[in-house]
């Protein structure tokens, strides 16, 4: 055989010596090498004399010459580690070298023969000559591309190479081959676990060097260089003493990119790297202090993108304690200071607490003491103060601060060079204080100056810059500046632009874009700017982006509240709509921005059955991608926030599969809208049983918009309803249920009656005008309500002028006597139910009761089982009947009769979180049955539920236009008709409106009719005219409501 490799000893027998053994295998040991015991297996066998070409090749002279000349060159070799005599290396090439040339391309020898002169040369030559590793680090590449895993020499072939590359770095510096060098290291020590012989005789120590180089190389963003840093940490098992470096330094590079490219997803994994890194630097090790320095910095800066408080605080308190482990004296201090102060200042930007900003004022002023003058960072110090200063003027409008601001800003701008990278920052922070001041003193030059430092702070970045976003925010408010002062249309124009430019920049965050949208809408409302309809639809396609990427229905409505005036904004695009004449587009934009927690969830489980038909395996894949999103909600609400990051992470990956495949959908033919915002056309659908009403409650306008079964829409204003009298009324109502409720039932309920007139004579008389006159609605037909914003706080459905006709011949009617009234939280949910309803299955009903519900829960409930009983002797005996109460009454059972039964009736305590509207629960024996238990249950097949218990059918102030209550979630898990409560039930006067409820469904059903869910609205409006007859008070008659079909 041709050698390859390290003479490890001498084999000398006799033929006759090796036939003993026959047809059987035996060993052949060497002596110990680097701890290890060589040995080699060998049989032998009497082989016939062959003609063909391998034969021949070993019988040729050319093997002889070949084997010779290897030898030669081993032997050579050999004297030359030992003497260093250069003759003897010379020797050993020339012999090398003639083997090779023995060996051509294809020979199968050829890999070891390139090989034997690359080891000669590098041992050699390169050493002197540096030209010299260019050539053995060819022939070793060669040699690899050989020996193909799973040859026997491939991972001697990747250590050669290795060996090659490092002396290669080592005369010349250059990252290429450092980053070839840890690619194969990560390969090789794949092949070489712990106590093979290559980790033996020196891989581990080259592996260590290439990890040693490459940790101190400079931070490179290309995705080559965030390869390499990944290579690196693979070379740091858990355990190794550089693997907090290493981490820190692969977090830096994703970071880095992530401010360039703006994709949140390397962001979150830099995360994920400090936290490890800070994980294996407990308490009293020495780079602690950095590695939670480095985790709050990117912690800060997502919060920054994403507006997720819990990363501001958590920064805020690695920030203190990275400053503890600095105290006075120490050579970081200056930047924990100014770090913490940099995050309070982000704080009080975001919630007002003036001891955030003088604090953070106070570290700014210490820093700058350790920074003299010829300090080379001293600008940046400077500025950051500055930036403090300024954003107290914002809130507190203090001159002396924004002139100290502006002073400091102008230092900071004469120390920075002209190409630091970081040079805009300190532009457009001196543009926006002299816009602020030119609005107190309103002189020209400094408002000209402050749009000469933005577009020079432009012209400095490249277009998918984030900061681009934070200069176009910066020009929109100084030409909207001047504007007010100077009243030059051309300035509004132009700070209309910005603001486009500003809330389309793709590498910014969401928050970010959202605010400067909503600001845009606010300010195109203000200055009547014809713009404003683009603006409020600019912001619900944010939002709904936004909420998107939120990996879990609770995270997704903070995002929803999280913003300064959002959650009014469907209701006034609307009104910006209505004023504008188009109430086509008025009722998209209300529909588009009303209910997007529901509307994203229900992307998650839309049906596919026209898909189906087009593309199964695409059906299939958008199927199994939506219960994968749906799932992995569940996981990203873990208190720890490292699991809590990865969901996220994982989440987002699987949206973005999710938004492709929807891409691809739209592509097909007929589908070009699939889950698109619905239009006027789609949304009419709603109305094909009866009007929808939807009550606009806006700052600009309150008015109601009737979408009839056909034609256009019509609208009925309020002329003398403004937004405050309708919080006013809110307020009223709540104060007169509250009252009620201390009232003996005989006495009048006065207070409310006056309150429910006037929700006749001012907001559903001119509706009910319209329904009769205009579109010769029929009495007692079917018309849905669909409040918004404050309207959900309101009885609408119970509006009576409580007046005696002008002939005295009897009361006027009220609206339940005229129609038969249900609500929607939207039009497109009650599309949902009705489209659903087309699958259908045998009825079954389950009872479900708890009278006496676990610790915490709530107090006994008497009449419920009582309840159960009567419900259970009205339901149509031929109907499979379950009834589920007592110990029985478990969270678990609940919601298995939930998905189990199509008609379902509930009698418990109902809890409605205003708080955390998806805590809102049940009460059950063990523990809460929750919305979100209820969201998670996919229900088919269910058709009606009953809630007699509390608080079913309203939502939180936060986000009233969400409809986020236990009601509206029995809907989206399936129930398409649902009757729920506005506020508190008596247990004991339930069972009246419970049976003559029953009474009225079931009524016609002994002779063998059929369950029909859809005249639960009409059996609840006959129940509550029947009570008044029970002497059941006012507010207990009213407070039931019909949702859905």
């Amino acid at each position: 055989m041709l050698g390859s490799g390290e003479v490890i000893g001498e084999l000398r027998t006799s033929w006759d010596e090796l036939l003993d053994h026959g047809d059987e295998p035996f060993e052949l040991y060497f002596p110990s090498m680097c701890g290890l015991h060589p040995s080699l297996t060998l049989k032998v066998g009497v082989v016939h004399a062959r003609d063909d070409q391998d034969g021949a090749l070993f019988d040729s002279p050319v093997y002889c010459e070949i084997a010779r000349d290897t030898d030669a060159g081993h032997t050579r070799f050999a004297e030359y580690t030992t003497s260093k005599t250069a003759s003897h290396l010379d020797d050993a090439v020339k012999h090398f070298q003639l083997v090779l040339d023995q060996c051509p391309v294809g020979h199968p020898d050829r890999a070891a023969a390139l090989t034997n002169l690359a080891c000669a040369r590098l041992e050699g030559y390169i050493q002197k000559d540096i030209h010299e590793v260019d050539t053995t680090t060819s022939l070793f590449r060669e040699a690899l591309a050989l020996r193909p895993q799973p040859h026997p020499d491939h991972a001697l072939s990747l250590y050669n190479l290795i060996q090659a590359l490092n002396w290669h770095y080592r005369k010349e510096p250059a990252a290429v081959y450092i980053h070839e060098s840890a690619q194969l290291c990560c390969k090789l020590l794949r092949l070489c676990p712990e106590g093979t012989y290559l980790r033996s005789i020196g891989l581990d120590s080259a592996v260590d060097y290439v990890i040693g180089k490459c940790i101190y190389l400079p931070i490179d963003t290309s995705d080559e260089g965030i390869q390499l840093r990944r290579n690196v940490l693979e070379l740091c098992p858990v355990g190794q003493q550089r693997r907090p470096k290493v981490l820190d330094n692969l977090s830096w590079a994703l970071r880095s990119r992530f401010t360039q490219r703006g994709n949140i997803d390397d962001l979150d994994e830099s995360i994920q790297f400090r936290r490890e890194a800070v994980s294996l630097c407990h308490e009293g090790h020495s780079g602690r202090d950095v590695y939670l320095n480095n985790l709050a910095i990117s912690l800060e800066l997502r919060f920054n993108h994403q507006g997720k408080l819990y990363d501001l605080d958590e920064a805020i308190s690695l920030h203190e304690e990275a400053l503890r482990l600095r105290p006075v004296g120490h050579k970081l201090r200056h930047i924990s200071l100014g770090n913490l102060g940099g995050v309070l200042v982000t704080c009080f930007g975001r919630r007002g607490n003036i001891d955030d900003i003088t604090r953070a004022i106070n570290l700014y002023r210490n820093v700058l003491t350790l920074h003299s003058p010829g300090n080379p960072h001293r600008g940046t110090v400077l500025n950051n103060l500055a930036l403090a200063l300024k954003t107290k003027y914002d809130k507190l409008r203090i001159g002396e601060d924004l002139n100290e601001a502006i002073d400091l800003s102008r230092e900071s701008l004469q120390l920075t060079p002209l190409d630091d990278p970081e040079r805009h920052v300190n532009l457009f922070n001196l543009s926006s204080a002299l816009c602020s001041r030119f609005m107190h003193t309103q002189r020209n030059e400094d408002i000209e100056v402050a749009i000469n430092l933005c577009q020079e702070s432009l012209a400095a970045l490249p277009l998918l810059h984030p900061d681009r976003s934070v200069i176009y925010m910066r020009l929109q408010e100084t030409y909207l500046s001047r504007y007010r002062i100077l009243h030059d249309p051309a300035d509004l124009f132009l700070a209309v632009e910005n603001f486009r430019l500003a809330s389309r920049h793709p590498t910014q965050g969401f928050p970010w874009r959202i605010s400067e949208a909503i600001d845009w809408a606010r300010q195109a409302e203000l200055y009547q700017h014809e713009s404003a309809l683009e603006a409020y639809q600019m912001c619900f396609e944010l939002f709904d982006s936004h909420v998107m990427t939120r990996s879990s229905i609770i995270s997704r409505r903070e995002a929803a509240s999280a913003f300064r005036g959002a959650k009014s904004l469907p209701v006034d695009a609307a009104s910006c709509a209505i004023r504008s004449g188009n109430l086509r587009q008025a009722v998209e934009l209300v529909e588009q921005g009303r209910g997007q927690q529901w509307s994203l969830a229900s992307r998650l489980r839309t049906p596919l059955e026209d898909l189906k038909s087009m593309s199964p395996q695409l059906a299939q894949r958008l199927s199994e991608l939506g219960k994968h999103l749906s799932d992995t909600q569940s996981s990203a609400v873990s208190s720890d926030r490292a699991v809590a990051d990865r969901a996220a992470t994982e989440y987002r990956k699987v949206a973005r599969q999710w938004e492709t495949a929807v891409a691809e959908v739209r592509n097909l033919q007929g589908f070009l809208q699939f889950l698109r915002p619905p239009s006027f056309a789609d949304l009419q659908a709603a109305a094909r049983h009866g009007p929808v009403i939807i009550l606009i409650a806006s700052q600009y306008l309150c008015s109601a918009i009737i979408v009839p079964r056909s034609g256009e829409p019509h609208q009925v204003p309020f002329p003398r309803i403004t937004l405050p009298d309708l919080e006013n009324l809110k307020d009223a109502f709540s104060a007169a249920i509250l009252h009620a409720a201390r009232m003996r039932l005989e006495e009048p309920r006065k207070t409310l009656r006056v309150l429910l007139q006037i929700v006749w004579d001012e907001i559903m008389l001119p509706i009910v005008n319209v329904l009769q006159h205009t579109l010769q609605l029929r009495c007692q037909s079917r018309i849905w309500l669909c409040p918004t914003a404050t309207f959900t706080f309101i009885p609408l459905h119970a509006a009576n002028p409580f007046r005696m006709k002008a002939d005295c011949s009897g009361p006027e009617a009220c609206l339940e006597d005229i129609y038969i009234c249900s609500y929607t939280p939207t039009l497109s949910a009650l599309i949902r139910s009705r489209q659903m309803m087309k699958t259908r299955v045998a009825p079954s009903f389950a009872a479900i009761g708890q009278s006496q519900p676990g610790a915490g829960q709530g107090t006994l409930l008497p009449a419920v089982d009582s309840e159960l009983e009567l419900v259970h002797a009205l339901v149509p005996s031929n109907v499979e009947f379950t009834v589920i109460s007592g110990d029985k009454a478990t969270q678990a059972a609940a919601l298995n009769a939930l998905q189990q039964n199509t008609w379902v009736h509930l009698a418990c305590h109902g809890k409605q979180d205003r708080e955390q509207p998806y805590n809102s629960r049940f009460a059950m024996r063990d523990k809460p049955l929750t919305l979100l238990d209820i969201m998670d249950n996919n229900s088919p097949h269910a058709e009606f539920a009953f809630l007699s218990a509390c608080h079913t059918a309203v939502g939180d102030e936060e986000t009233p236009d969400e409809a986020i209550h236990l009601a509206a979630g029995l809907q989206f898990s399936g129930f398409k008709s649902v009757i729920g409560t506005l506020w508190a039930v008596n247990d004991a006067l339930a069972k009246h409106v419970v049976e003559a409820f029953y009474e009225k469904m079931f009524g016609n059903l002994k002779d063998g009719g059929v369950m029909d869910c859809t005249k639960a609205a009409w059996a609840l409006n006959h129940a509550a005219a029947s009570l008044k007859q029970k002497n059941v008070p006012l507010e207990q008659r009213i407070v039931f409501i019909h949702i859905g079909v």
